[in-house]
């Protein structure tokens, strides 16, 4: 949810350039050339950006992207925001959350003596 300042800022000096698969939506200034900036759709998370639009943002590209314009190949996952800190985080087998005991490996921790 954008602030005040952003929402008025938007508003009055802001072209939207497009929109991506997330909701979020893409602006850049009206007034001063360069100045592009992003509304996000629910939480402010930079990792939501999907990298056609980040690379946007960051200048890497001149033209914003349209729809199709990314290349998918057949390997390719889909774009997924940051989840950590999240019920969907990942939690490896033996994590304290997920209630199973993790299988012992050979490069297990031996505490130090001075004996050795």
């Amino acid at each position: 949810m954008p602030n005040m300042f952003t929402r008025f800022m938007t508003w009055r000096r802001g072209r939207k350039v497009g929109e991506d698969q997330f909701g979020n939506a893409y602006y850049e200034d009206r007034k001063e050339a360069g100045r592009r900036w992003v509304v996000y759709k629910g939480i402010d998370e930079g990792s939501k950006v999907p990298p056609m639009w980040n690379a946007w943002l960051h200048h890497t590209v001149d033209a914003a992207p349209k729809e199709g314009d990314s290349i998918v190949y057949d390997w390719e996952r889909p774009h997924v925001p940051n989840l950590t800190g999240t019920p969907h985080a990942y939690r490896p087998k033996g994590h304290v959350t997920r209630r199973a005991e993790r299988d012992p490996s050979d490069a297990d921790y031996e505490a130090w003596s001075p004996d050795r």
